[in-house]
């Protein structure tokens, strides 16, 4: 008989998981809205630079999942000690890379941006926020790794804290740059560095008070780089997929890409929101195994609580978007050719929510057991198979967003496959401190 895990042990951690998985994509709902009222030039320029400065995040999540699955397992054998470790160890990671990508994104941001928003006005706009906004990567990348120790010894309430404290700065600033100030579009990348600041710092003193800065450990860094590369390698699937189809929006004019913005920027903040209870089956999962063989049971009934939870959580968040389809859209932007575009993308985003609460759901699973490797390939093929020939068909046929909006429900469809079938089986269940 399987074991079940009480739903309020879920809840424990997926509820103050929530709020913090939102606060970014929530925060950068009030940036799009603050910047739409510039015009559609900036909020071009916005969509550009926003999709290419989520490389930082997307492309490095492994100082958060990778160490949260590190030190759950830790965490789950009893060495709380050496769990928080990993996060000192991320850290180092996530500072050194950190100051490499705002050296070399400074020398390479005019030459991205004119390539994918196809030069311009907009690709001038879309420098002019990156130049700043690049000050925040080392901050974000810091903050990445403190969630992850966090979420690996099932602490969810400091990162709440932290990050809401944050966000909520930059949010409160933004307007005051943007317009009251009238600094433009750069106002908007200024605050969203004062905000990191301050996550950052919140997340470095915590660390020190509970561990103090140690010196890098070349061993544990290299353990977490060779499970970062899997993860890095999914991530960059997934973000040759959005950069692809930024690019080819843009091509079909402004108003294309600004309304590919705004429901892009629903569908990364509602992937994040239905990320909540992965992010606590994770943690759990990671605990479970990390116990031994005895975990083994108690991991595979989590695997089915959160894949029914994600199915709920998708539905219910499905209804909700059909039913604003004509109240969300005007609050980002009053410019009526925009406006008539954006109905193209938003019934496939409708569409792909229960999909997605449950593929989101499953990869939490996976990611808690370390099955990084399976992740890595699954995602690959169905964006090389799906997502990116519907994209580039798209714009050789003439399809536009349809197109592009297609190519991404092939792409949720056949994760959704591969990773259903991946959970039935056991070869995910590999227990021990340390998953070899």
């Amino acid at each position: 008989m399987r074991e079940r895990v009480p739903a309020r042990e879920v809840l424990r951690l997926a509820a103050p998981a929530l709020p913090v998985l939102a606060a970014e994509p929530l925060y950068l709902l009030v940036d799009t809205a603050v910047v739409g009222r510039l015009g559609v030039v900036p909020l071009a320029g916005l969509a550009i630079a926003g999709v290419l400065f989520a490389q930082v995040t997307s492309q490095l999540n492994f100082l958060s999942y990778g160490t949260t699955a590190r030190a759950a397992r830790l965490h789950g054998a009893g060495r709380r000690a050496d769990a928080v470790a990993e996060g000192v160890q991320a850290t180092w990671l996530a500072l050194a890379v950190g100051i490499g990508l705002l050296v070399v994104g400074q020398l390479v941001a005019e030459p991205v941006a004119a390539a994918f928003a196809d030069g311009g006005p907009v690709a001038d706009a879309a420098v002019s926020w990156l130049r700043v906004a690049l000050f925040g990567a080392p901050l974000i990348l810091v903050t990445l790794a403190g969630n992850g120790w966090m979420r690996g010894v099932q602490d969810t309430v400091r990162p709440l804290r932290y990050v809401l404290a944050g966000n909520g700065l930059s949010a409160l600033v933004c307007p005051v740059f943007v317009h009251v100030l009238g600094w433009g579009l750069p106002g908007s990348a200024a605050a969203n560095v004062l905000g990191q600041s301050l996550g950052a710092g919140l997340f470095l003193a915590a660390l020190y008070r509970e561990r103090g800065f140690v010196a890098p450990d070349p061993a544990t860094m290299r353990a977490q780089l060779v499970l970062g590369r899997d993860l890095i390698a999914r991530s960059l699937a997934f973000q040759v997929c959005f950069l692809s189809a930024a690019a080819v929006a843009a091509r079909f004019g402004a108003a294309s890409v600004a309304a590919h913005q705004i429901v892009l920027q629903l569908w990364f903040f509602m992937a994040l929101v239905l990320d909540a209870v992965a992010i606590a089956a994770q943690s759990l999962v990671g605990a479970a195994l990390g116990a031994g063989a005895v975990g083994a049971a108690r991991a595979r009934a989590l695997a089915g609580q959160v894949t029914r939870y994600g199915l709920v959580l998708g539905v219910g968040f499905g209804v909700l978007f059909a039913a604003l389809v004509g109240v969300l859209p005007p609050v980002f932007t009053g410019d009526a050719s925009v406006l008539a575009l954006v109905p193209v993308a938003w019934w496939f985003f409708v569409a792909m929510q229960p999909v997605a609460g449950v593929v989101f759901a499953i990869d939490g699973v996976l990611l808690g057991a370390g099955d990084a490797a399976f992740l890595r390939t699954s995602t690959l093929a169905a964006a090389l198979l799906g997502f990116l020939p519907l994209i580039w068909a798209s714009l050789v046929f003439g399809w536009g967003l349809a197109g592009i909006w297609t190519g991404l429900t092939v792409f949720m469809l056949a994760r959704l496959v591969a990773v259903g079938l991946r959970v039935r089986s056991d070869r995910w269940l590999v227990t021990g401190a340390v998953r070899r």
